[in-house]
């Protein structure tokens, strides 16, 4: 189950779980991460509370994880799940980790850690100059605005010194063990969410939940918002543009998350906004007598 930043995955995710015997399965490459729940978003402590959760907030600040890292994790963790007589429902926007289980991954060599931590401090502007002077077809084929498709291609083409085309089969087919959902609502009311979101970060202690952080690695520095958090308190953003800064970061990558889902997955659709001022439950009515 996936969908946009601010959609409501997580408590759709808990409602679904309970319905059908389940446990929720992160899919979030920044949820992943301890020490960050405000900042990251994790699900609120009711929802944690009602359905067992898994792969949220498993990893140390310092590590990092990618797709193949994160297949291996969440396909244990389903089969744990799986071996209870639970059914796993994994919910998330990353749609990378998501596409390693729908369709599993071809293997890549390992990138030496040195050349990562190089990589992922880089600039996009610096990683793209970087990625055309390896491979000057690469950006034809990636996103080249997000910088984690940048810097990841970028990974790709030095460690196999291969043009990224011939590794675009990284995919394998896709997989019939698996049902899905994506789960949308009409962009106004998307983006009053994320508003309300991003203001009930600062009201939760966003601020100091990053002070408290201190130093992290490559993965969780890129958690919308921990730049600009990491700028204002350096003095170089004032409140008010560190608010705004948040905001509209959060946008874009809900944008690049719906983007995303109607390329790379064929999954029916359940729109939420059509069922405002309905429970969860009359959503998920509605889904039991959809295709899905």
């Amino acid at each position: 189950m996936t969908g946009p930043t601010g959609v409501g995955k997580s408590a759709f995710a808990v409602a679904l779980a309970e319905k059908i015997h389940g446990e929720v399965v992160g899919a979030d490459a920044f949820q992943i991460y301890e020490g960050l729940p405000i900042l990251t978003a994790w699900p609120e402590a009711g929802l944690l509370a009602r359905i067992p959760h898994h792969l949220i907030g498993v990893l140390g600040l310092q590590e990092t994880c990618d797709a193949a890292r994160y297949l291996r994790r969440a396909t244990a963790a389903i089969q744990e799940i799986q071996s209870r007589g639970r059914v796993p429902v994994i919910a998330g926007g990353t749609g990378l980790y998501l596409k390693a289980l729908t369709h599993g991954l071809a293997n890549l060599p390992p990138v030496e850690e040195s050349l990562r931590r190089a990589v992922a401090c880089m600039e996009l502007p610096e990683a793209l100059a970087r990625l055309h002077e390896a491979d000057p077809a690469a950006t034809a084929h990636i996103d080249a605005r997000n910088p984690v498709r940048v810097r990841r291609a970028l990974e790709i083409v030095l460690t196999t010194g291969k043009p990224l085309s011939a590794s675009r089969t990284t995919w394998k087919s896709g997989s019939k063990d698996f049902e899905g959902i994506v789960l949308e609502r009409d962009r106004a009311d998307l983006y009053l969410r994320i508003a309300a979101n991003v203001e009930a970060q600062f009201a939760g202690g966003v601020i100091e939940e990053v002070r408290r952080a201190g130093p992290v690695g490559a993965g969780a520095s890129r958690a919308i918002g921990f730049r600009e958090i990491q700028e204002l308190l350096s003095g170089r953003l004032t409140l008010p543009e560190c608010r705004a800064g948040m905001l509209a970061a959060t946008r874009r990558y809900a944008k690049r998350q719906m983007t995303w889902c109607r390329h790379q997955f064929s999954f029916p659709t359940l729109h939420l906004t059509s069922a405002s001022g309905q429970s969860l439950e009359a959503a998920l009515r509605r889904l039991e007598g959809s295709d899905a």
